[in-house]
């Protein structure tokens, strides 16, 4: 378990402070499934308090001429990245709690009362040891609300902080200790790492692994086959999770040989992690539903951000299992067929360079291109990042990275790339070594493509 620095644990103090003097209070917060945790941790934090406020989900490119309009004003995993203080006025006060890279130092001065509680500005990496929803349990936990330590985990597996380990670590650390102190979730350590490990038949669920492709992936039919001469039963379509040590010993061993057979020799010592990880369970949730698994349930409340239903995400996690659920479940249902249409759409117009591959969204949502760009992975050369493109408006295009977790374990950072190579053509972005994204003028798509592919020469192992 990792303590929180005293330089954090000051700024929280002066945090807590603004909350309780100001009355008329806004949160902004981001979009996906760890925005949408930060921004429910936070408005939890307010109701104890007694503190009256409004909550707006907002992207990234709709901050930079945001008008400050509140007393207070609290963002939530954004703002240290862009400009939001630029239009405040002298007497309101800001808060950011945002694990991304920031745009100002600690000591940064301004005209209004600002406070930035930023993991980076402390020695620590918001890449993988905390991230926002994190951050705001912090807050959370600070005034002794604990019981809100399983939304803390929720953002960090939506965020992907277990990507390089499999696991939960520094702060990440602490805040599932204090859920798993609470009895809010069971951790079953080192599990075979595919999604859908308690609601899709195991056969399925093969199918979608996509890291690097062996006969399995996209073959339902296959995988079957593997199973069957492996000895694992399928009877009753048996999950991942009802499989026995044994079981998972076999299948362990079947992918570890596959995966390895495929990969150069430099990337075979990282194969056992892509395949294993810590599993989490909601003890709360009902059994065999899908807010029980933690990656299911970030998944659902990604697709409510993707399809711009926040409010039921809002409600769902701040406790409502009645009518929201309802909602949520057709969100979820609908997302797929949205998301299989569009991966049918996509075909085999992925366009391959020396170092990259890229695909054009066309007329798909720009709020999807990345986890379409992320589904099929599978389909072109994993040894390759893929960028999937979506328009914004008429003058900019979305940017979406995807890339098989064995390029991330070699030391490439694609967040970092991609926001220095946006930058160069008067776009930004950035994100996490493995799944990131960006903004960029239309007419310098070609341009971004180019030098992207320029900057990976030598980098990728073709």
């Amino acid at each position: 378990m990792t303590e929180l620095p005293e330089s954090m644990r000051n700024l929280y103090k002066e945090a807590i402070e603004l909350i309780e003097q100001n009355d008329d209070i806004k949160i902004y917060t981001h979009i996906d499934c760890d925005g949408l945790c930060s921004g429910a941790i936070l408005s939890q934090v307010l109701d104890r308090l007694g503190k009256e406020h409004e909550i707006e989900w907002v992207n990234l490119d709709e901050l930079s001429d945001l008008k400050i309009n509140h007393d207070l004003t609290i963002f939530s995993d954004l703002g240290s990245g862009q400009p939001v203080d630029k239009n405040a006025k002298e007497g309101q006060n800001i808060i950011i709690l945002d694990h991304h890279p920031p745009l100002r130092d600690l000591d940064y001065e301004t005209d209004c009362n600002y406070i930035e509680i930023n993991p980076l500005h402390h020695g620590i990496d918001g890449s993988f040891y905390v991230c926002g929803g994190g951050l705001c349990y912090f807050l959370a936990r600070e005034l002794g609300y604990k019981d809100l330590s399983w939304i803390g985990v929720l953002s960090a597996i939506g965020d992907i902080q277990n990507g390089r380990s499999g696991k939960l670590e520094g702060l990440n650390s602490t805040i599932l200790k204090d859920a798993e102190d609470q009895g809010y979730i069971d951790t079953t350590p080192n599990d075979i790492n595919i999604y859908g490990r308690k609601t899709r038949p195991l056969f399925v669920a093969l199918s979608y692994f996509s890291d690097v492709k062996i006969p399995i992936t996209g073959n339902q039919n296959t995988s079957k086959r593997v199973l069957r001469e492996l000895n694992i039963d399928m009877d009753g379509r048996r999950t991942l999770s009802e499989l026995s040590q044994e079981e998972k010993g076999k299948l362990f061993k079947y992918m570890l040989k596959e995966i390895s057979k495929r990969v150069p020799q430099k990337y075979v010592k990282h194969v056992p992690k892509l395949l294993i990880g810590d599993a989490f369970e909601f003890l709360c949730e009902e059994e065999g539903t899908f807010l029980r698994d933690a990656s299911e349930f970030s998944t659902a409340m990604n697709a409510c951000g993707r399809n711009e239903k926040y409010p039921v995400a809002h409600k769902i996690l701040k406790g409502d299992r009645g009518e929201a659920l309802d909602c949520l479940e057709q969100i979820s249902k609908e997302h797929r067929m949205r998301l299989a249409k569009n991966i049918a759409k996509v075909g085999d117009s992925i366009i391959e360079l020396e170092n990259l591959q890229y695909f054009d969204g066309k007329d798909m949502a720009p709020n999807i291109v990345g986890t379409v760009t992320g589904m099929i992975l599978g389909n072109g050369n994993w040894k390759k990042p893929i960028i999937g493109f979506g328009q914004t408006d008429e003058d900019h295009l979305k940017v979406s990275l995807r890339c098989s977790k064995l390029l991330s374990y070699d030391g490439i950072h694609f967040g970092h790339i991609i926001r220095e190579v946006s930058r160069e053509f008067g776009g930004d972005g950035g994100g996490h070594s493995m799944a990131c994204g960006a903004y960029i003028p239309i007419d310098k798509k070609d341009e971004f493509l180019e030098e992207f592919n320029n900057r990976l020469e030598g980098v990728i192992e073709n």
